[in-house]
């Protein structure tokens, strides 16, 4: 079921949102060659507790950190470690926060240092699929408007959409209905409905689209060893364009 939320509850909702984006300044800031992931997710712990929220995904599921760090070749649900950050790697950082029971959920793929050409256009693709997609996340399109829109972005730039791992709606929980495909026809699935509250998350690797799970149970990694990038906002739907609720 999909659950249309009330004025107050996006206000919970923004106030998270507003946490995350400024975190994601502070540790842009921090990422930068000899840095630990350990130590990135320290920072964002901090930052989410004195803001006055709680870090969203520590011990959902079972997982067992605040953030998600996954580098180069590592999609999503990356553990942070002591493992230190090298000149050209790129890192994904997903990662969410709870304000008074309502959730926010948000990703973004950072340049370590000088990084490849290859590299930066991923992450730049990644960015610009999001906002493509969500050009039609308005009041009376199909969820799966913004689905294809993705996709086609993405492919027409040579890389390709992560199938197994998608958006989802969000709210009192961080996965709520509906799931939100990165790639499908357009012209499926629900009508979108103001007060809809939406993660959207691309995915995009380099190479094949194909993904496996580490012996860590959590750690995806894109099978062919290609890079990876991840980009995700939630959003609300309106009567116009759509609000980004993790986004300064």
């Amino acid at each position: 079921m999909i659950y249309i939320k009330s004025k107050n509850e996006i206000d919970l909702m923004r106030t998270a949102g507003k946490v995350i984006a400024n975190l994601f300044e502070v540790l842009e800031r921090a990422i930068k060659p000899g840095v630990t992931t350990l130590e990135l997710n320290r920072i964002a712990e901090d930052f989410i507790i004195k803001n006055g929220c709680k870090p969203a995904f520590k011990g959902l599921y079972g997982f067992p950190a605040s953030i998600c760090a996954s580098i180069n070749e590592e999609v999503v649900h990356g553990i942070p470690s002591l493992r230190k950050l090298k000149e050209g790697d790129i890192i994904s950082i997903d990662l969410g926060a709870t304000y008074k029971g309502y959730n926010a959920d948000a990703a973004r793929t950072f340049p370590v240092g000088d990084i490849s050409k290859e590299a930066q256009k991923l992450i730049e693709v990644t960015k610009n699929s999001f906002f493509e997609g969500i050009k039609y996340a308005r009041e009376g399109n199909r969820l799966s408007d913004i689905s294809h829109a993705i996709q086609t972005y993405v492919e027409s730039h040579g890389f390709s959409v992560v199938r197994e791992y998608v958006g989802h709606g969000i709210g009192i929980k961080m996965h709520e209905d509906p799931q939100i495909p990165n790639f499908g026809p357009p012209g499926r699935g629900p009508r979108l409905k103001r007060g809809m509250c939406l993660a959207i998350e691309p995915m995009v690797n380099a190479g094949h689209y194909a993904v496996r799970t580490l012996e860590d149970n959590w750690t995806v990694v894109t099978v062919d060893g290609s890079l990876s990038a991840h980009y995700e906002n939630t959003i609300v739907i309106t009567d116009g364009d759509p609000e980004i609720l993790t986004i300064l």
